[in-house]
């Protein structure tokens, strides 16, 4: 069941405006870095593989590669490029993030229950990503950029709905308890 808030959750918001200024600064971090400086920033998931060209990155910039450089395996193969320069996240992982503040936009604005089929739509958007990388990870297909980006978006908006209904159902349980 969806329906209209009456007032924005300001933790809702808190969370939708940190979200979308990282995701901002994914675009932004290319841009004013100077062109063709960053090309291949392949690497393995969960490593700093490039930290020391993101400790030569001045700020905010090195904040976006540094969490890139942590949580994605950054391949350029698999990366968009702006202004000559590699994104810090894949294009997976960028739409994701994209997702997740487009989710967390409709959840400022719309009160959505936590309910069997809100928890289906949400399993539901793990099919796309799912069969795109199993298909990819068995060698029956190469991914493009945009399927990825596809997969990721599908992925990203019901999680950032779900967010949103997770800080709805903590501050329920944290009125009952005051009361």
């Amino acid at each position: 069941m969806m329906e209209k808030r009456e007032k924005v959750s300001k933790t809702t918001l808190t969370i939708f405006i940190i979200f979308f200024i990282f995701t901002l600064l994914q675009f932004l971090s290319p841009i004013f870095l100077p062109s063709n400086t960053y090309t291949d920033l392949s690497g393995l998931v969960a490593v700093s593989d490039n930290q020391e060209s993101i400790n030569s990155m001045p700020l905010p910039w090195n904040i976006a590669y540094g969490f890139g450089d942590r949580l994605c395996h950054q391949r350029a193969d698999r990366s968009f490029f702006i202004n000559g320069n590699q994104m810090p996240f894949c294009a997976r992982c960028t739409a994701i993030f994209i997702g997740l503040v487009i989710g967390l936009i409709v959840i400022l604005f719309y009160r959505i229950e936590l309910n069997e089929r809100f928890i289906f739509f949400i399993f539901l958007s793990l099919v796309p990503i799912g069969i795109d990388g199993t298909g990819q990870l068995f060698g029956l297909w190469e991914s493009s950029n945009l399927s990825r980006t596809l997969t990721g978006i599908i992925l990203g908006i019901p999680f950032g709905i779900a967010i949103g209904i997770i800080i709805d159902e903590i501050k329920i349980i944290y009125k009952s308890k005051i009361s």
